[in-house]
C-alpha cells in the first residue's frame, strides 16, 4: 500500500517546484498527476526525481485518451506513470439512459485495449453521477463496469458516498476491479464551508478507518490516493490526511 497525493488539489498553491518539495517533506512518495502538470513532462519528471517522489498514476481526459493516444503515451513514458486513468465526462456529454451509458463502457474498453497493448494498466474514476439512478432504476457505473470488464475502477469513495451509494456493497461485488482508491473525506455538518464540504482525510464523516481495513482486504489497490477537491491550505490538508490514514 503506497500513500499517494493527487496533485489536482494543489493547483491553487503554485510553484510546483515547492508544492512537490513540500509533499515530499511531508512524507509522501507517490503523487497522481492530471492535465495542469504535462505541459513540460521532462522538467516535471525532473522536479519528481529531484524530490524523491513517482507517478505511478495519472489522470488524462477522454479526449486525450481517444484522439491522441500518442500523445499520452508520450507524456506516460516521460513520467513514467503505469496506470491511465480516465476521470470525469463532463456533464454536457453524459448519457441519459441506459443504452448511452453502455455505449460509454464500449468506449471505455477500447480505450483499456489500447493501454493495455501499449503495457500500461487502464481505469474509470468516478464522480457522484454515476450513481444516480436512471428512469429504469440502474445506475451508470454498473453499465460501465459491466460492458467494459477489463478495465480497472479508481474508487472515489467520498464521491460514491455524495452520490447517495453505501460504498460498502460495491466494495463487495467488484473489489477485484479497485486498482486505486482516491482517499477524501467529507466535512461535518457547518463545516468546510469555504472547502466545497470536504474535509482533511480523517477529520470529516467518512469511516476511513474501516474502510481502509475493508479495501485492503477485498482489493488489489496499491495506491491510496489523497484528494481534496477544493483545499483552503494545502499543507495542512497533506499532513493531515497522512497522519491520519497512517495512523489506520
Amino acid at each position: 500500500m503506497n500513500w499517494s497525493f493527487q496533485l489536482y488539489s494543489a493547483r491553487n498553491f503554485l510553484p510546483w517546484d515547492q508544492v512537490l518539495k513540500m509533499l515530499s517533506a511531508t512524507g509522501y512518495r507517490e503523487v497522481e498527476g492530471f492535465g495542469g502538470v504535462y505541459e513540460d513532462p521532462q522538467a516535471f519528471r525532473a522536479e519528481l526525481d529531484r524530490n524523491g517522489l513517482s507517478m505511478p498514476t495519472a489522470h488524462f481526459s477522454i479526449d486525450a485518451l481517444e484522439t491522441d493516444f500518442d500523445g499520452v503515451q508520450r507524456i506516460a513514458e516521460t513520467l513514467r506513470v503505469k496506470l491511465l486513468v480516465c476521470p470525469y465526462l463532463v456533464a454536457e456529454a453524459r448519457p441519459t439512459d441506459a443504452a448511452g451509458w453502455r455505449a460509454f463502457g464500449e468506449r471505455l474498453a477500447k480505450v483499456g485495449e489500447q493501454a493495455k497493448a501499449a503495457g500500461y494498466g487502464f481505469a474509470w474514476h468516478n464522480h457522484d453521477f454515476e450513481f444516480a439512478p436512471l428512469a429504469d432504476g440502474s445506475v451508470p457505473q454498473e453499465h460501465i463496469l459491466s460492458v467494459a470488464p477489463d478495465i480497472g475502477w479508481e474508487m472515489d469513495v467520498a464521491w460514491v458516498v455524495r452520490g447517495g451509494a453505501d460504498p460498502l456493497p460495491w466494495i463487495d461485488r467488484h473489489g477485484q476491479r479497485i486498482v486505486a482508491v482516491h482517499v477524501k473525506d467529507i466535512a461535518r455538518p457547518g463545516e468546510g464551508l469555504d472547502e466545497d464540504g470536504w474535509s482533511d482525510v480523517g477529520h470529516g464523516t467518512v469511516d476511513w478507518a474501516g474502510l481502509i481495513k475493508t479495501l485492503r482486504k477485498k482489493t488489489p489497490a496499491k495506491h491510496f490516493i489523497m484528494e481534496q477537491d477544493n483545499p483552503n491550505d494545502v499543507e495542512r490538508f497533506a499532513r493531515r490526511s497522512i497522519a491520519a490514514v497512517k495512523a489506520y
